[in-house]
């Protein structure tokens, strides 16, 4: 019997490690031949369909449209025979830190590697799919000397960045032109201590938060996107403040914010992005790189405008929404909390919580 072949999410983009499954064209027992579709996966800037590797029966399906699949999650199997049995996730040695939750989600490479060095696995959220390079990045930095840091060592408006990834990157520059905060560095559960990103070095990860603290740095930003899972986006400002860090107002110098807007905390605004008269944005959204938000809008907690997405007046995007790039949003229209909305589509009317409206298209249809 052939070695049945695992069907993987890919990492679309490099800074999202979540993709939509937008739609699904097999069900499982099905036989497909190889480069037959197999599922269309979304983020918020790229479509891609994804095709099978192999003639097979595709089989383990447990996914649904509709749900966030994260790169190295495996969709489900090519096999020679509808009747094959994917694999159980191995169940830890007794004595082993491996307790975890039933939810554990976590690659078979993953966890192998994690019972060979004995790792604690309950270190990771529980949102997040643990890949073999998490797990190998927590090994290597568990060798790693820490930091030393001393009381004063900092600028009292010293400003440390929580990401190291695409976004952590405009934020250094946005930081930078503003010349108001000096960045003490970047602190990455991902990434070894003392590695330099565009002249910003990573200090340590989460662990290291109480100690900068003490070393007297109390700002941050959260440069944690949360497009593929918001979620890991709202725990980052929740360690933030737990370990006693205020996340300022940032507002790039070519960006225009009319005087009778209000912006909240941890706000996040990029450049040539337009927020305009009375409009309110909530805690820690961001509105990107050339973003309209016309006059009256009101946007909650969390919520993401992509770049050059447009708000109409009047729009209202609920917490932790999520409007992709180049979208256009209709007077008085009304985006639910958690709603994804994708690339380029058209919203004439309102969104339902948790609602999904496929890029391109025009809601509704």
């Amino acid at each position: 019997m052939t070695e049945p072949t695992a069907i993987t999410i890919p990492l679309i983009n490099p800074n999202e490690p979540g993709a939509l499954l937008a739609a699904l064209y097999v069900t499982s027992g099905q036989r497909v031949e190889r480069g037959n579709k197999l599922c269309t996966l979304e983020t918020t800037k790229s479509t891609v369909e994804l095709t099978a590797e192999a003639d097979g029966y595709v089989v383990g399906l447990t996914s649904t449209v509709g749900q966030t699949l994260l790169a190295g999650e495996i969709l489900g199997y090519l096999a020679d025979s509808p009747d094959w049995t994917p694999p159980a996730i191995p169940v830890a040695a007794e004595g082993q830190k491996l307790s975890r939750q039933a939810d554990l989600r976590i690659s078979q490479t993953a966890l192998i590697l994690a019972q060979k060095h004995n790792v604690d696995l309950t270190q990771f959220s529980s949102e997040v799919f643990i890949t073999e390079k998490l797990v190998q990045g927590l090994i290597e930095r568990s060798a790693e000397p820490e930091l030393e840091l001393k009381a004063g060592q900092f600028d009292p408006n010293a400003v440390i960045i929580y990401g190291g990834g695409g976004h952590g990157k405009a934020l250094i520059d946005l930081i930078r032109m503003l010349s108001t905060y000096p960045i003490a560095g970047i602190v990455d559960d991902g990434i070894p201590i003392g590695s330099g990103i565009i002249g910003a070095q990573v200090l340590g990860g989460s662990a290291i938060l109480e100690k900068l603290i003490a070393a007297g740095v109390h700002l941050a930003a959260n440069a944690v996107g949360g497009i593929g899972n918001i979620t890991s986006r709202i725990n980052v400002f929740e360690r933030l403040a737990s370990a006693g860090f205020y996340c300022p107002t940032l507002v790039h110098p070519t960006a225009f914010v009319e005087p009778s807007a209000t912006l909240s905390e941890g706000v996040q605004v990029m450049p040539h992005a337009y927020v305009g008269s009375d409009v309110h944005v909530g805690f820690g959204s961001i509105i990107n790189t050339g973003a309209i938000v016309s006059h009256d809008c009101t946007i909650g907690e969390y919520a993401n405008l992509s770049p050059g997405a447009i708000l109409a007046g009047e729009v209202s995007m609920g917490d932790a929404a999520l409007v992709g790039m180049g979208v256009t949003v209709n007077l008085h229209v009304k985006i639910g909390s958690r709603a994804r909305v994708g690339n380029g589509a058209t919203v004439k009317q309102d969104v339902p919580e948790g609602g999904i409206v496929r890029a391109g298209m025009i809601w509704p249809e």
